[in-house]
């Protein structure tokens, strides 16, 4: 007999758990399945994200960043070191911890909650009585009924065609946070987001890493002035960055991968690495929902097809996060998450796509909002822009930082902010600030008129609001 719910939640990370908590606040009775397993074959809640994504990633950086601060900089603040070394067995370890913790936080909220939470994987039945039927296969094994359901499966890593991951030489993003020591050699295919991350992490521990990226300009989604810095960075700190190559062929061997290329002048090359992170993009994860049993519609890159308030084809069913159109960001999936349950009560969930912030969390870490100068040059927008560097920051030199810079794009009439985007210490902190105005429709003479505390580095925030009328006080 089938357990009778008002709400289900399949997939229990970023979008999913935050659906089904927010339903349950809002009076619903609501479950939640989800298949991850710990090491231990018990439930992770929390999806690539948590597991495999944004969490441990940034354990890992965290911990390489100490051992590159006591290798490199604590000289300079008069801290001797002496005898050096990094235990990677238990960064890995300090790294694990953290994912549990939250995972059994979300457990945690669950039953705060009163989410009813299946371990295991659900899919598709068949329509009934004016909702669905849901199996759970896995450690809970069980039969659910709701007339309404929110998908929120997440993405997988995309591979390389003819080259699978196996997750010991040709790693994904999995993989690449389960290295049990630091490889001499570390190749990337792809310098986007995980792969700058890893590699930065890597690289401070000594690894020499060489990242492959197909399209000839570093960064393309990313202001073009900020993308140029960020470069200048790396290229200093000695990450190889190859432009505008084309991969050929790649070979695993016992211990090595080689991958043949050709650079941008067509001269073939190669590179002999000990692991090789594959970081070109994610696709919607489906499997095993068993859509066609219901009608549900795909499209052809296996996303879920969803209006604008993310509503499937199907009376009652709703899907968010990387399963659907839009960025593959948590943030994004919880946002969409909120807004599906208030809107299955009701209400008017909203999420505006323009405000959605994006981080890299490298040093210096790449935050921004908003449209950038190229989108508004091949908009035909008229704008102002205001830029202003952390090297002419108190607080800035004082943490022995001062890499990058704050820019302002503000409308050339209205002044009220387009874009803002940064590269430098703390700017995945800094451009929460630049969300919030431009949920306000704020102008730049608005940050530019608030008082910020000092010495602080949102200062760079104001000033560069200050630029754009060419009026910066520090600078």
């Amino acid at each position: 007999m089938s357990k009778k719910f008002d709400v289900i939640v399949i997939g229990g990370g970023p979008g999913g758990y935050i659906a089904a908590i927010r339903a349950a606040q809002l009076g619903f009775n609501v479950a939640c399945i989800d298949e991850w397993k710990n090491d231990k074959g018990g439930p992770a809640p929390g999806g690539t994200c948590t597991n495999v994504g944004c969490i441990p990633s940034k354990a890992l950086l965290q911990s390489s960043e100490h051992f590159e601060q006591a290798s490199h900089h604590f000289g300079d603040h008069g801290i001797t070191v002496k005898g050096l070394s990094m235990d990677v067995s238990k960064m890995i370890a300090r790294k694990d911890a953290v994912v549990k913790q939250n995972n059994e936080g979300i457990l945690y909220l669950f039953k705060k909650n009163k989410v009813s939470f299946f371990h295991g994987r659900g899919s598709f039945v068949a329509a009934v009585d004016g909702g669905y039927s849901i199996q759970v296969t896995g450690s809970s094994e069980a039969s659910l009924e709701a007339k309404q359901v929110v998908i929120a499966t997440g993405s997988n890593a995309r591979a390389l065609p003819g080259t699978p991951f196996d997750e010991q030489l040709v790693l994904s993003n999995d993989g690449a946070l389960r290295v049990g020591a630091v490889p001499k050699k570390l190749g990337l295919i792809g310098s986007g987001v995980i792969g700058l991350e890893m590699g930065s992490v890597w690289r401070r521990l000594g690894a020499e890493v060489t990242i492959l990226e197909g399209m000839p300009t570093f960064l393309g989604a990313v202001d073009e002035q900020i993308a140029k810095e960020a470069k200048k960075a790396f290229d200093k700190q000695g990450l190889k960055i190859e432009l505008g190559v084309k991969v050929g062929d790649i070979k695993t061997g016992k211990n090595n991968v080689t991958i043949a290329y050709d650079n941008p002048k067509g001269e073939a090359q190669s590179l002999v690495v000990d692991k090789l992170i594959v970081s070109i993009g994610r696709v919607p994860n489906t499997n095993g929902l068993n859509a066609d049993a219901v009608g549900l519609k795909l499209d052809e890159r296996g996303a879920i097809v969803v209006d604008g308030d993310c509503r499937t084809n199907l009376p009652g069913v709703w899907a968010v996060g990387d399963v659907v159109r839009g960025p593959m960001l948590a943030h994004k999936a919880e946002e969409e998450g909120v807004a599906v349950a208030e809107r299955i009560a009701g209400q008017h969930g909203h999420v505006n796509f323009n405000t959605v912030p994006w981080v890299i969390y490298t040093s210096p870490e790449i935050a921004w909002v908003g449209r950038t100068e190229q989108q508004l040059k091949a908009d035909g927008v008229k704008y102002k822009a205001g830029t202003f560097p952390f090297l002419a920051n108190g607080r800035a030199r004082a943490l022995g930082d001062t890499t990058g810079m704050v820019k302002f794009l503000a409308d050339a009439t209205t002044d009220e902010i387009l874009g803002v985007h940064i590269v430098g210490p703390m700017a995945s902190e800094l451009i929460s600030e630049a969300v919030v105005a431009m949920e306000f429709r704020a102008s730049a003479e608005d940050i530019a008129r608030i008082c910020h505390a000092h010495p602080s580095l949102s200062e760079a925030t104001k000033e560069a609001a200050l630029a754009v009328d060419k009026r910066t006080l520090n600078f």
